[in-house]
């Protein structure tokens, strides 16, 4: 089985473009166990947010950039706009349509993780 990544839009027949996300083949994200996430956070720290959300929030664009930072780093910063209650919707919303797990939240960040295929995988 071969699998074929469509980074192109495709046009609709209004003539706006549907971006198409890679789908890769995993039934559920990854939980990282305690350890493991103590690691992540570690790792995490010296990082800078990639990916800036603005008031639109989770549009597909900004759900496509951070699909691809995920595969091409595994582990990102993103930083989100609006309240606390916001925030939280809006990290539950990247990390489940991405694929990803939410590692830590504070504030404004949030850290997300998705393995990569060729990563070495955690230790405990």
């Amino acid at each position: 089985m071969h699998l074929v990544r469509c980074l192109f839009p495709i046009a609709h027949a209004d003539g706006h473009p549907e971006i198409k996300l890679p789908r890769y083949p995993r039934a559920m994200p990854v939980a990282p166990r305690p350890r493991q996430r103590a690691k992540l956070k570690a790792r995490a720290h010296a990082l800078e947010p990639i990916v800036q959300l603005g008031h639109a929030g989770a549009t597909e664009k900004v759900i496509a950039e951070v699909d691809r930072s995920l595969t091409a780093h595994g582990l990102i910063k993103v930083r989100l706009p609006g309240d606390r209650d916001e925030r939280d919707a809006l990290a539950v919303a990247l990390s489940q349509k991405t694929d990803a797990s939410i590692v830590q939240q504070v504030g404004r960040i949030v850290v997300l993780w998705r393995p990569r295929p060729d990563d070495e995988p955690l230790e405990d």
